[in-house]
């Protein structure tokens, strides 16, 4: 691992107090230590430890699925024609709508707990599949509630501009008007959210309609993610830098111009590669450009009814490796560092003095396994935020 810097202490040990990471070094002068001091400590008998993983891009709380669509798909309809004949995320925007806030929580803890088990420690969550101000405070809300259901750092995220709502489709200046203005700003009131994101495709939200709503999240305070280049290059690259987006997530279409101009502005690339499978694109992120030009890229589920049903990072990480090319270590490092730089979060994804005791124990012989196997989970338990838990 430390070709790329993620560093390797073999035969070591980790002090936590107060939640957070103490000291680590050599296993010897910790139990020295412990030992004489009379404080506690648990041997994970040759376990690999590495940072809590971190699923930085998730829509975890939606009603129903869109297993007919799948089939749609397979049996030849694109992803565009779909989402155009009324089905795509308008669909699960209507199943969401009619589905209670306990039923919505308990689904969205169920796939959030599958997380859990593989290590993950924080996750963020969108919005997105409401559509009015009351449904996507909510969802919002629901998204929160799932930290306190499960040991769990919640992120949420204010996808403001994800699908037009059917009943306004003649009125497009109006609802980008509303979303960027009074819906933004009871989001603010009612401390709902981390950062917002819009979905800027020609399916979706043009590039000057994705510019007005994340000036005015800027302009507020919030953190900016966005859906850039899943399915064209429209600029969404250049504009997410341009703002000082901490992401642009999907990345399947982006010219040199727009790489060039996430590694000036810092901004991380995150891969999705469970929705490029689902949708059996052909057309991978450029990722030896993002490598070349130092972009940092980060590894996500997405997980989504439509185009990602996933709750797998595991499974992700594999899908990063054998569909993008990243190797191990740049996986490993997508779901730790650079998912948490993806989050706008300095005090998590790396084992340092005095950063957050969030731990996730592998039994494995390297940590090429994580990406390595299909469908196995090699976690033997988690500290989260200073606290033990089992996998």
């Amino acid at each position: 691992m430390q070709a790329h810097g993620l560093g390797e202490l073999r035969d070591g040990a980790i002090a936590i107090r107060g939640g957070r990471i103490a000291w680590l070094g050599p296993a010897a002068q910790g139990l020295a230590q412990a030992a004489s001091m009379k404080v506690p400590t648990r041997d994970l008998r040759g376990a690999w430890a590495t940072p809590g993983l971190i699923d930085c891009h998730t829509h975890l709380v939606f009603g129903g699925n869109r297993a007919a669509e799948f089939e749609q798909r397979l049996n030849g309809a694109s992803y565009e024609e779909i989402a155009r004949a009324g089905g795509g995320i308008q669909s699960t925007v209507n199943a969401t709508r009619a589905t209670t806030d306990e039923a919505l929580l308990r689904a969205a803890v169920q796939r959030a707990a599958r997380l859990c088990a593989e290590g993950v420690t924080t996750v963020e969550i969108k919005s997105g599949y409401g559509l009015t101000l009351e449904q996507e405070l909510r969802l919002l809300r629901i998204a929160r509630a799932v930290g306190g259901e499960l040991p769990l750092s919640v992120q949420t995220t204010f996808l403001g501009l994800h699908a037009l709502p059917a009943e306004l489709r003649e009125r497009r200046g109006d609802f980008v008007d509303a979303v960027s203005g009074a819906w933004l700003d009871a989001v603010m009131e009612q401390k709902l959210a981390d950062a917002v994101d819009a979905f800027c495709e020609s399916i979706a939200f043009t590039p000057a309609e994705t510019e007005r709503f994340v000036q005015a999240a800027r302009a507020r305070g919030l953190g900016v993610h966005l859906h850039a280049g899943q399915l064209s290059d429209l600029g969404a690259a250049q504009l997410a830098a341009r703002h000082g987006a901490w992401s642009a997530d999907h990345l399947e279409y982006v010219d040199e111009a727009g790489i060039a101009a996430m590694a000036a502005a810092g901004t991380v690339a995150v891969m999705l590669p469970a929705a490029f499978y689902t949708l059996r694109q052909d057309h991978p992120p450029p990722v030896a450009a993002l490598r070349r030009a130092g972009v940092r890229m980060a590894v996500a589920t997405d997980c989504n009814p439509g185009t990602a049903p996933c709750t797998s990072l595991l499974l992700a990480m594999n899908m990063a490796c054998t569909l993008f090319r990243l190797t191990p270590e740049e996986t490993l490092a997508g779901v730790t560092r650079n998912a948490a730089a993806a989050l706008g979060l300095a005090d998590r994804g790396v084992l340092a003095p005095g950063l957050r005791a969030d731990l996730a124990f592998w039994q494995i012989e390297r940590p090429a396994e994580l990406s390595y196997a299909l469908g196995a989970n090699p976690c033997i338990g988690v500290i989260q935020d200073g606290r033990w838990r089992s996998s």
